[in-house]
């Protein structure tokens, strides 16, 4: 059997793993941006950024977010649209207006909303 050099340095005893912030949302919290003007319903969670490099470098360096914190997906909306956004944690705040947000795909993976939360469809939970 052979190992990977890189992964077997990587976990080996006494090398310490980089830190990664734990998520402070989780699926069907419903947030907003503290910069920008839009709402959402988190879908899913990374640990760490896992979207493409030319994605990253297209935020403006000055407001550029660190890569070693979660990102969310999210049903967003604004006042023109609906879309997906991900958003890293550093960005986003809870949304506490108990609205429900509008976009057309929640009905597909949500039941309702309780408490400024959605709850997962039934065949959606693991």
């Amino acid at each position: 059997m052979t190992h990977h050099p890189v992964l077997a340095e990587a976990f080996a005893p006494g090398v310490p793993l980089p830190p990664v912030a734990s998520a402070r949302f989780t699926i069907g919290d419903v947030v907003k941006h503290r910069l920008l003007d839009f709402r959402g319903v988190v879908f899913d969670v990374d640990p760490v950024f896992a979207n493409t490099d030319e994605w990253y470098e297209a935020i403006p360096e000055g407001i550029r977010p660190h890569k070693d914190q979660p990102f969310y997906h999210l049903l967003a909306e604004n006042d023109e649209s609906t879309y997906i956004a991900y958003v890293s944690q550093q960005n986003l705040v809870r949304d506490g207006s108990d609205e429900p947000v509008d976009h057309p795909a929640i009905a597909g993976l949500f039941d309702r909303l309780v408490d400024g939360r959605y709850r997962l469809r039934q065949q959606h939970r693991h």
